[in-house]
């Protein structure tokens, strides 16, 4: 709208989503807070075999559901700030949630729960056992969740002066017979769908992995956790500097400007990516029992989460270009393909988590893998469509990423020498081991990927290069 109306029109387009997306998502706030015990039983059947589970996380959910308000404006603040050229606010903003969430939730846990936070926090210091007092430590959730509320508030006030600074003011605007808002309207539900692919998938993981115990669920939700830092780092991070030129290019009708666009996105992407899946899948155990083997999660907590890690690792690549590919058709008009290819991907990922959890009995590595495996598959069909429709990305794509797939595969035979080199000489167990190997290890890896690429040919980022 700013491209081809001008400011005014801009803003008044802005106004418009602002207000429908509060009315339609506020109103879905208040079904999901309703309906919360229905949604519980079908994400996580399993939850019933454990008597007050079932409870305990529909209280939770109605609790945490005005986040997803939150978040919904908090992502238009940083659309609109990203199509003004401003990236370092919005990208600034998910740290004031991790801090909100944080900060805000040990707080209301500590007034919710007397004693109960300095009482686990005592108990991982000496190693002892945790509170036992039931009610406590549902207060404690409770607290947390609360915590998360005040994170998504964060994180969408403190985009609020920068989008004062560029122009926008809020007006109460509603006219959902607007021609811009019917378009937006009409983006919308395909884009929805299609960005929920990768979530919806977790769903049904967590469905299936909800029958394989207590444990599955959370070893999967602590790999795809650290899956998630990645694709937020690399692949968020490209599609959403990607989308504003893209955009551009597509208003004007320049393909072959947006086909190279795209080419760079990818070869970022495939840089950045590939070493950090590789690293993922080898060293989770350090890096996952560093963070979380601590009171009741142990090292076979560690191990059995590690290895969904390595699960996830394999679709990482995937996961972050799809970020470039799908908002790509977007900027092109073009909504209906992501959704469809999604679509597809959701069937397919629940066929083959029936087969690799029913009938190979491959348990919850399976469940990550069969994620992995649709995110590839997901990105393969939405790249060839793509390519087919605005041409070749860019001359050298599949020379380079076999050079990054070499230097890739050179760092982690090298790093794993060091490792095992190591491993005599380091702590027998607990965090100060995985802290060693991972202060050595790390270096070791980052030195001789950035040596291998560079002696390949590869075009490094200014930061990696350091090119004059």
């Amino acid at each position: 709208r700013f491209e081809r109306e001008g400011e005014h029109a801009a803003w008044r387009l802005a106004n418009l989503v602002v207000n429908g997306l509060a009315l339609v998502v506020g109103a879905l706030t208040l079904l999901g807070i309703w309906f919360a015990p229905t949604l519980v039983t079908a994400i996580a059947p399993g939850f019933a075999a454990i008597p007050g589970k079932v409870a305990l996380t529909v209280g939770l959910t109605r609790i945490m559901f005005p986040f997803i308000l939150l978040v919904a404006l908090a992502a238009v603040a940083m659309g609109i700030l990203n199509t003004r050229h401003i990236f370092g606010v919005p990208a600034a903003a998910s740290a004031f949630f991790n801090l909100g969430s944080v900060v805000g939730g040990l707080l209301a846990a500590t007034w919710l729960a007397p004693g109960y936070i300095g009482g686990v926090l005592a108990a991982l210091r000496h190693h002892g056992s945790l509170p036992t007092d039931p009610v406590l430590a549902a207060r404690a959730m409770a607290g947390m969740a609360i915590g998360t509320l005040i994170g998504g508030l964060l994180q969408l006030l403190v985009q609020m002066p920068s989008l004062a600074r560029v122009g926008f003011r809020y007006r109460p605007l509603f006219r959902f017979s607007d021609p811009g808002l019917q378009q937006v309207l009409r983006l919308m539900g395909p884009a929805t769908i299609g960005a929920a692919a990768v979530q919806v998938n977790v769903f049904v993981n967590n469905n299936f992995a909800s029958y394989l115990g207590d444990g599955p669920v959370s070893w999967l939700n602590v790999a795809f956790r650290f899956m998630q830092l990645p694709i937020g780092l690399f692949g968020v991070a490209i599609g959403t500097v990607t989308l504003p030129v893209v955009s551009r290019y597509g208003a004007r009708g320049d393909t072959a400007a947006l086909a190279a666009t795209v080419g760079q996105a990818l070869e970022l992407v495939a840089l950045l990516c590939l070493p950090a899946a590789a690293a993922l899948a080898v060293f989770g155990v350090p890096v996952i029992g560093l963070v979380y083997e601590h009171g009741r999660f142990t090292a076979g907590d560690t191990m059995a989460a590690a290895q969904a890690l390595a699960g996830y690792a394999i679709g990482l690549a995937g996961y972050a270009g799809i970020k470039v590919l799908a908002p790509t058709f977007y900027a092109l008009g073009d909504a209906r393909v992501p959704a469809l290819v999604s679509l597809l991907s959701i069937a397919t990922n629940y066929v083959l988590n029936w087969m690799f959890v029913r009938q190979l009995g491959f348990g919850h590595v399976g469940l990550a893998f069969a994620t992995s495996a649709v995110a590839l598959g997901n990105f393969a069909l939405l790249y060839v469509i793509l390519r087919r429709r605005i041409g070749q990305f860019g001359p050298h794509g599949l020379h380079t990423l076999w050079r990054i797939a070499f230097a890739t595969l050179v760092m982690i035979v090298a790093a794993w020498g060091v490792d095992v080199a190591l491993a005599g000489t380091l702590p027998r167990a607990g965090a100060a081991r995985y802290a060693l190997r991972l202060a050595v290890v790390s270096p070791v890896a980052l030195g001789v990927f950035v040596g291998v690429a560079r002696t390949l040919g590869v075009a490094l980022p200014r930061p990696l290069a350091r090119r004059r």
